[in-house]
């Protein structure tokens, strides 16, 4: 197992800080744009920043057919989970949206049954628990037939983002650069979203002008720089710690609501996230439990 360090920690650590705050960003763009207007431009900034990261870590921009093949699967997944999550925002808040995308730690496991995968009754515990604390979170006891359209979308996407992680997972079997597959991916969802955008949305550019400290907080730093520090990070570290860390962010976006947005959480709410989230620490230990000693598992990115 790769040794953590105090680097490692550190780098992941502004990585979760980052990612998680980025949902406030998120939602306070929306108050001038639409969603696919927002997913386009912030996917764009995205490839725009992991450009020079490519060039510099891969010495060029030679794409292989396999690269441009799977960036090209990896981009629409990518672009269909970004988009169900920026359309939450016109119903639910980024703490709550956080928390649920979280949700795919929870399904990456579940779908593993259908490849032959056994799941460990740690993990099964840890998706009971996980699916409890989505039940306080986001259903009121005393009126099942309400739930908030917003966190069915984030729900959604969580789906998606648990397809597109396993993608990643067989994809990188392979001899593919990482950072190039990402490039690919912040490209294609860039494409799809802006053609989207033009087809079902109207944009303004003086409304855009307004949201762009928001475009451009969760495009360079939310996809460029975080995405840098987590592949430097993920080296410097065990990788169920990294894992650790990088959940983080659905904690992190529930404080930044609070302190940028003003945003709180009923008890029921909170019991749910801190339910959840212990349920994400269980299901990463599970995870480190069931590797063997011998393994040395290398950093997905």
């Amino acid at each position: 197992m790769r040794k953590t360090t105090p680097k490692g920690i550190i780098l992941l650590l502004i990585t979760a800080i980052v990612w998680g705050s980025s949902f406030v960003a998120q939602e306070i763009g929306m108050k001038s744009i639409d969603a696919f207007t927002f997913t386009g431009i912030r996917t764009t900034l995205g490839a725009i920043a992991l450009l020079p990261i490519v060039l510099i870590i891969n010495k060029g921009m030679d794409l292989r057919k396999s690269t441009l093949k799977m960036g090209l699967i990896l981009g629409i997944v990518f672009s269909i989970a970004q988009n169900f999550q920026q359309f939450a925002f016109y119903y639910s808040t980024s703490g709550k949206i956080a928390f649920i995308t979280a949700f795919y730690m929870f399904f990456v496991p579940l779908f593993s049954v259908f490849l032959g995968k056994k799941i460990k009754l740690l993990t099964w515990l840890a998706i009971l628990m996980g699916l409890f604390g989505l039940f306080l979170l986001c259903i009121n006891p005393s009126d099942l037939t309400k739930i908030n359209l917003g966190d069915v979308l984030a729900l959604i996407c969580a789906v998606f983002y648990a397809v597109q992680i396993m993608l990643i997972d067989k994809f990188t079997e392979n001899d593919i650069s990482g950072v190039q597959l990402s490039f690919m991916q912040f490209t294609v969802a860039a494409v799809i979203s802006i053609i989207a955008m033009f087809i079902f949305e109207h944009p303004v550019i003086a409304d855009i002008k307004t949201a762009a400290p928001s475009l451009l907080y969760s495009g360079i730093m939310s996809c460029g720089v975080a995405y840098t520090f987590q592949i430097i990070g993920q080296k410097h570290a065990n990788p169920v710690v990294a894992s650790l860390l990088m959940c983080m962010e659905s904690v992190f976006a529930v404080i930044a609501a609070a302190l940028v947005l003003h945003q709180g959480m009923s008890l029921r709410e909170g019991a749910g996230c801190v339910i959840m989230f212990a349920a994400i620490v269980i299901s990463q230990l599970s995870e480190s439990l069931s590797q063997r000693p011998s393994e040395d598992p290398s950093p997905q990115a």
